[in-house]
C-alpha cells in the first residue's frame, strides 16, 4: 500500500549559473502508471551537474539538480512490475523505455523517450522525493550486502567509467566481444582525468587491460589514481613513459574523461597508430582536431553518454571485486543546508566525492 507523503518538500535548486538554493518546493506525486516515489536516502553531486552550475549548458532556471540517487520506493503505479514498495533502489541517470529501437540493440542512452533527471524536463534527484518514470525498466535494486553509499556509485559513474573502458577494448577488436577473465588482460590503456569518473575507469580497465595509467592536472589526484589499481604520473612524465613500455607505439588506448578539448588533444597525441580514443567526458563547445593526425594514426574514436542499463552487470563486479578500494570513495556526507558551500567547493577541486542527506 503506498505511503502517504508530505505536501512539500526541500530540495537543491538551480537559480543561476554558479548559484543553487535550498527551497520547499511540492513533493511528486505519481503522474503514469509506469511511476514510482522515491525516498531520497542519498543524493550525488556529480562532475556533470557541473556542466549546469558553471552554465555551460543552457538548461533555464528554478529545476531540481542531480541525478544520482539511492532510496526506498514508496509509492508505485499500477503499471510497474517487478518492484514493490519498500524495496531500495537505484535509478540510472537517464531513463529508458526498454522496448525501442535504441533500448533493444543496447543503447538505452538514446532511448526514444529518454529523459535526464536534473533538467527542466525531469526534476532531479537532490530532493527528500523524487519520480521516477518508466520505473520497471529503470530501475536496479539494491544488493542487501551493498551499502547504500557503494550503490549510488551504480546510478552514474562507475557504469560510466566501465563504459569509456569496455568501449575501448571493443573499438580495438582485443576479445572478440566477451570480457577476459583474469590474466588474459592485454594491452596499454590511458585514463585522463582521475576525479570520481577517472578513478572508476581505471578500476575497471584493470580489468580489460594488462597496463592502465593515468594522469590529472590536479596532482593530489594521483595518489587516488595510485589506490585504484593505476600508474600515475603527472602529463610532463606520462608521454615517455608510455612511449617506453610499449617500444615507442604509444598506448593502445586512451580514455577521456574530463570533457575539455585539451585532455581530448592529449589523448590523440598518447595512442597509437590503429588505437582508441574513448572519450565519456560531455564536451559542451565545438572540437576542432587536426585532420592529418586522425589520418595518420587510423585512430578509432568514440564518443558520448553511458547506457547504464547495458553496463550495469559487469560495472557492479567491479563494484563488488574492489569493494575495500571503493569504501572511502566517498569522501563527504553533508545535508542539504550545505548544498551550495560544497557545490562551490566541488567545482574548485577541493573536494572529492560528496553526497547529500536529505534531514541531515
Amino acid at each position: 500500500m503506498s505511503s502517504e507523503l508530505p505536501t512539500d518538500m526541500e530540495a537543491i535548486i538551480f537559480k543561476k549559473p554558479y548559484e543553487v538554493a535550498l527551497e520547499r518546493v511540492p513533493t511528486p506525486k505519481l503522474e503514469k502508471e509506469d511511476d514510482v516515489i522515491v525516498k531520497v536516502h542519498l543524493a550525488g553531486l556529480c562532475g556533470s551537474d557541473l556542466h549546469l552550475y558553471r552554465g555551460h549548458e543552457d538548461a533555464g532556471k528554478d529545476y531540481i539538480m542531480g541525478h544520482e540517487v539511492v532510496g526506498t520506493i514508496v509509492q508505485k503505479g499500477a503499471a510497474v512490475k517487478g518492484f514493490e514498495i519498500g524495496e531500495v533502489v537505484a535509478v540510472p541517470f537517464t531513463v529508458s523505455c526498454g522496448a525501442c529501437y535504441y533500448c533493444l540493440a543496447g543503447h538505452t542512452a538514446r532511448c526514444s523517450s529518454s529523459q535526464l533527471f536534473g533538467t527542466p524536463s525531469l526534476p532531479g534527484c537532490q530532493a527528500q522525493y523524487v519520480r521516477i518514470p518508466l520505473a520497471s525498466s529503470c530501475l536496479a535494486r539494491k544488493p542487501k550486502d551493498l551499502p547504500d553509499e557503494l550503490m549510488l556509485l551504480m546510478a552514474d559513474i562507475l557504469p560510466t567509467g566501465y563504459s569509456a573502458a569496455w568501449n575501448a577494448w571493443k573499438l580495438l577488436d582485443m576479445g572478440g566481444g566477451e570480457r577476459g577473465g583474469k590474466g588474459e588482460q592485454k594491452g596499454v590503456c590511458v585514463v585522463i582525468g582521475c576525479g570520481p569518473v577517472g578513478l572508476c575507469a581505471i578500476s575497471s580497465a584493470k580489468t580489460l587491460f594488462g597496463t592502465v595509467y593515468a594522469t590529472d592536472l590536479t596532482t593530489s589526484r594521483l595518489s587516488l589514481a595510485e589506490k585504484h589499481g593505476a600508474i600515475a604520473l603527472p602529463s610532463s612524465e606520462l608521454g615517455p613513459a608510455v612511449l617506453k613500455a610499449t617500444e615507442g607505439r604509444g598506448a593502445d588506448a586512451v580514455l577521456e574523461i574530463v570533457g575539455h578539448p585539451s585532455a581530448l588533444y592529449s589523448a590523440l597525441e598518447l595512442v597509437r597508430p590503429y588505437g582508441a580514443v574513448s572519450s565519456v567526458g560531455v564536451h559542451s563547445k565545438d572540437l576542432t582536431i587536426n585532420g592529418g593526425l586522425l589520418y595518420d594514426k587510423n585512430v578509432k574514436m568514440q564518443f558520448g553518454r553511458c547506457s547504464v542499463r547495458t553496463f550495469y552487470q559487469p560495472a557492479l563486479e567491479v563494484l563488488a571485486e574492489n569493494q575495500e578500494v571503493f569504501k572511502s570513495f566517498i569522501e563527504h556526507k553533508v545535508g542539504f543546508t550545505q548544498a551550495a558551500e560544497y557545490y562551490e567547493l566541488f567545482e574548485k577541486n577541493k573536494v572529492a566525492k560528496t553526497v547529500f542527506v536529505p534531514g541531515q
